[in-house]
């Protein structure tokens, strides 16, 4: 009886006009490759925020798997990060 834990992407999305990026990781249990427990965490990246000074700061995604980095870089072009930058600025009041 071999026991092992795993985690995985189960999805990544691509959501709205800022293109927010959603991550769902699976930490999956196994028992001699039959799965006994599967739970799920998610979370949500923009391509960046702003600063005191309202430039741009890009979201670090370093710690992110190369599939997520990969959808990150493709969807966070320099339009959408004016857009999501003057979104923000605007939000500041």
């Amino acid at each position: 009886m071999a026991l092992t834990k795993q985690t995985q992407i189960g999805k990544i999305e691509v959501v709205g006009q800022y293109k927010s990026v959603q991550v769902r990781t699976d930490t999956v249990v196994m028992e001699d490759g039959t799965e006994l427990s599967r739970q799920y965490h998610r979370h949500a990246l923009s391509s960046g925020t702003i600063d005191k000074d309202n430039d741009f700061v890009d979201t670090d995604i370093s710690g992110e798997s190369a599939e997520v980095q990969a959808v990150c870089n493709g969807v966070w072009t320099d339009a959408i990060k004016l857009v999501w930058k003057n979104k923000l600025i605007a939000d500041k009041g």
